[in-house]
C-alpha cells in the first residue's frame, strides 16, 4: 500500500494536471467561437460556387479543350489522397480518424488495382501516416507556429496540387476532412477536387441557368483554381473548429477524471492516516498496560 507520503505527493500531481486541462478548456473554447464563426461563414459561398460550377461545367465537359481541373486527365489510375488534420493532439480521437479514414480508402484503392498518393496536412496527420503507409507520401504541408490558417495557405496548396496535375503525377484529388457538425460531433467527409463533380445526367436540368461574358471556357479556366482554393479553405476551416471542438470535449473530459481521481486518492489518503493512528493508538495502549 502507497505510503502517506506517496498518496500526497500523487494528489498534487493530480490537481496541478486537472489546472492545465481545466485552462486548455477554456482556452479551446475561446478559439472554437472564432472559428466555428468562420467556417459557417466560409458554407455558403463555397456550396453556391460548387453549384454554379457543376451547371458550368456540365455543358463544357464535353469539350476537347476542357480545363484539366474540370475533365481531370481522364485516366482513374492514380489517385492523389489529401487529409487533413491538426499539427496537435490533446484532441481525442480527431486527427487518428482521419487517419483511419485515409488508410481505409488507401487500401481500397489499391485492392482495386489503383496507385495512391498522399499529401498530408498537418503534422499529426503525417506521422499517423508514415506508420503504414510511409512509402505513398510524396511531401506534406504543415502551419506549426502560425497563429491563423489564411485564405492564402489553401491558395498556395491548391497551386501545388494544381501544378502536380500539369505535371501528369496524379489523375484524381480527393481532400479527407472532419466537417465540423457540433462540438461534440465532427464528421470525416471525403470531398472530390478533381476532376470536379458534375451533376448526374438525370439531374443537370435541374441546377441553375447562367450566362457568362466571355465564354465558358474562358470563365472555367479563371474560376476553377479559384474553386479549388476555396474548397481547400472551407476543408482548413471546418478542421480548425473541429479541432477546438474535440479537444475542448477531451479536456472537460480530462478535468472531470482528474477530479474523480483526486476523491478516490484523497479517501484512500484519509483511510491509510486513519489506519496508521489506529495502529499508534494501539501499540500506545498496549504499552501502557505493560506497565
Amino acid at each position: 500500500m502507497p505510503s502517506l507520503k506517496d498518496l500526497r505527493i500523487r494528489i498534487n500531481s493530480v490537481k496541478s494536471t486537472q489546472k492545465i486541462t481545466s485552462a486548455m478548456k477554456m482556452v479551446a473554447a475561446s478559439k472554437l467561437r472564432r472559428a466555428q464563426s468562420q467556417a459557417e461563414a466560409a458554407r455558403p459561398y463555397a456550396e453556391r460556387m460548387e453549384r454554379m460550377l457543376a451547371s458550368l461545367g456540365a455543358s463544357a465537359a464535353g469539350s476537347p479543350t476542357a480545363p484539366k481541373l474540370l475533365v481531370g486527365t481522364g485516366a482513374d489510375r492514380v489517385h492523389l489522397l489529401v487529409p487533413v488534420t491538426a499539427d496537435r493532439g490533446l484532441a481525442g480521437a480527431f486527427n487518428s480518424n482521419i487517419g483511419r479514414l485515409t488508410r481505409n480508402i488507401a487500401r481500397r484503392l489499391e485492392a482495386e488495382g489503383k496507385t495512391v498518393k498522399i499529401l498530408p496536412v498537418g503534422r499529426k496527420g503525417r506521422d499517423y501516416l508514415k506508420r503504414e503507409l510511409a512509402s505513398r507520401i510524396v511531401a506534406d504541408v504543415n502551419f506549426v507556429g502560425r497563429k491563423a490558417i489564411g485564405f492564402a495557405d489553401a491558395e498556395a496548396l491548391g497551386l501545388r496540387i494544381v501544378g502536380m496535375l500539369a505535371a501528369g503525377e496524379f489523375d484524381v484529388c480527393t481532400v479527407i476532412y472532419n466537417r465540423f457538425h457540433s462540438v461534440i460531433s465532427q464528421l470525416p467527409t471525403e470531398m472530390q477536387l478533381i476532376p470536379t463533380p458534375l451533376p448526374p445526367a438525370g439531374e443537370a436540368g435541374g441546377q441553375a441557368s447562367y450566362e457568362f461574358e466571355p465564354d465558358e471556357e474562358s470563365m472555367l479556366a479563371r474560376l476553377l483554381p479559384q474553386n479549388l482554393a476555396i474548397q481547400l479553405y472551407r476543408a482548413l476551416l471546418e478542421n480548425a473548429a473541429g479541432f477546438y471542438g474535440s479537444q475542448m470535449t477531451a479536456m472537460d473530459n480530462a478535468t472531470r477524471n482528474a477530479g474523480d481521481m483526486i476523491k478516490r486518492l484523497t479517501q484512500n489518503y484519509n483511510r491509510a492516516r486513519q489506519a496508521n493512528i489506529t495502529k499508534e493508538l494501539i501499540e500506545i495502549i498496549s504499552g501502557a498496560e505493560a506497565v
